[in-house]
């Protein structure tokens, strides 16, 4: 469906793009009083830099985060990382723009994309509210009004793309109660079932979505093939929901469509990128955090003359154990009695870590605090067993105690941090970490991964929950 609608409206978005961010090179120095005059060659480099980071950041992917939110910061990502491509293309051909230029190039460019495109959408969820009908839009009838329906209808609304409008559903019971609202805020029940070849006759459907429970399969075939003779493009939304992991896809096997319920949850492309990430930042890290590392290895061999660092057994992705680097912030042979302070509910399941845990250290007690003892993790990140973004590696003896649902948080690399970590740290009850990590794979992105770096950052400055 959002295939065929895209083609002409993508095309349209793509041309709009390209046009502001040209137009934001020629803007940039009249607002800064450089004077500078943009060369052909300068908005040939800004062009191919532009088109490689809208593609890469998947800007023009209408399935993929579509929610203007995303979308807003999928614009701004993918204009950050041009003008990033721009600067080394710039360095290495020894052009000259201004710092000033570039930056406010940049602003200028993601401000205006988004603009527009937020425009588009307020344009189109006003007509829709009024419900007109535009010529050339591709009208969506949803079959069934139950749950599968409602929350394809639901996530269908807040994510669709102009070009594309919910007409309404067709259910079993088209006749409801005046008390009883309709499944969804402008989105009515058009009629029953069985009506629906007069429905897309009458209203101008150009795409149905069957959207009825698996135990009705039987009727499913038979819709399809009695829509088989209407001019519609027709979809089924597979009620496979509460099995699958965390991504589905769509595949053949010599013909025979294939619905894959436990993807990788980072694959291809995406786990490419978060390694070169790990690496870049990951080294870059090391040689910084080397002086500080230095000055507390000191104070940690002066409170106690014991080891400064200490290897401690994890979990990591798809389980696998590893060893990961610290620097000690306990006592010789605390990790014996770890059981003893944790706090358990009547379950006997980990509620949270003690905050005066009595084998903490002086010097351990502040390097908590402000996270410095986790920086020898960028050793497993080189060596790629950690990652700087991801759940945190847990213990052992922890994992043992994990419900299935929870074993779900090792579908990806573990993290230096997290979305927990950003959240509320040792703030919270255990379990809802791993709600917490699950968050953070079904949503996982570049841009995610870059808002909690710097999210990171402040929380770590106000040492809030951590210890």
């Amino acid at each position: 469906m959002l295939k065929r609608f895209s083609a002409n409206y993508m095309a349209i978005l793509f041309l709009l793009d390209g046009l502001l961010y040209q137009a934001a090179l020629w803007i940039a120095p009249l607002l800064t009083d450089r004077g500078v005059v943009a060369t052909s060659g300068l908005h040939l480099q800004l062009g191919l830099c532009w088109l490689l980071a809208f593609l890469v950041l998947d800007v023009y992917n209408p399935s993929k985060g579509v929610r203007w939110s995303q979308e807003g910061q999928r614009v701004f990502m993918a204009s950050i990382l041009a003008g990033l491509l721009l600067a080394g293309l710039l360095y290495l051909s020894g052009g000259v723009l201004p710092r000033g230029v570039f930056l406010v190039q940049i602003g200028i460019a993601a401000v205006l994309i988004w603009g527009y495109r937020i425009v588009l959408r307020l344009w189109h969820r006003w007509r829709r509210l009024r419900r007109e009908r535009t010529h050339g839009v591709n009208r969506v009838l949803v079959l069934g009004a139950g749950d599968i329906g409602v929350n394809f209808a639901r996530e269908f609304i807040n994510a669709s793309w102009p070009g594309l409008e919910l007409a309404g559903f067709l259910d079993d019971e088209p006749v409801r109660d005046p008390a009883t609202p309709e499944p969804l805020p402008g989105a009515e029940i058009l009629g029953n079932i069985n009506d629906v070849t007069s429905v897309v006759t009458g209203y101008r459907i150009r795409s149905i979505v069957i959207a009825l429970p698996r135990w009705e399969y039987s009727r499913i075939a038979r819709l399809i093939s009695e829509l088989s003779e209407l001019p519609v493009n027709v979809h089924v939304v597979p009620d496979y929901f509460d099995t699958a992991f965390f991504n589905f896809t769509v595949d053949t096997l010599g013909g025979i469509p294939v619905i894959g319920l436990r993807e990788p949850a980072i694959d291809g492309f995406q786990r490419v990128v978060k390694r070169v990430v790990d690496l870049l930042l990951g080294s870059l890290l090391v040689v910084c955090a080397a002086p500080l590392l230095a000055v507390v290895a000191a104070a940690i061999w002066l409170e106690d003359r014991g080891p400064v660092f200490y290897w401690t057994d994890r979990v990591g992705e798809n389980r696998e154990p590893f060893r990961m680097l610290k620097l000690r912030s306990m006592r010789v042979g605390a990790e014996a009695l770890q059981e003893d302070v944790n706090e358990m509910d009547e379950a006997g399941n980990v509620i949270h870590k003690q905050p005066d845990d009595p084998r903490v250290t002086r010097v351990g007690g502040f390097i908590r605090k402000y996270s410095v003892d986790e920086l020898p993790n960028l050793w497993n990140v080189l060596k790629g067993e950690m990652s700087l973004v991801g759940p945190r590696p847990e213990l052992p003896w922890l994992v043992d105690k994990y419900k299935p649902w929870q074993l779900k948080r090792f579908a990806v690399p573990q993290g230096m941090t997290g979305w927990w970590q950003v959240t509320g740290r040792s703030d919270k009850p255990m379990h809802l970490h791993t709600e917490d990590d699950i968050y953070y794979i079904q949503n996982h992105s570049l841009w995610l991964d870059l808002q909690i770096m710097w999210r990171t950052i402040a929380v770590v400055v106000r040492g809030r929950g951590a210890y």
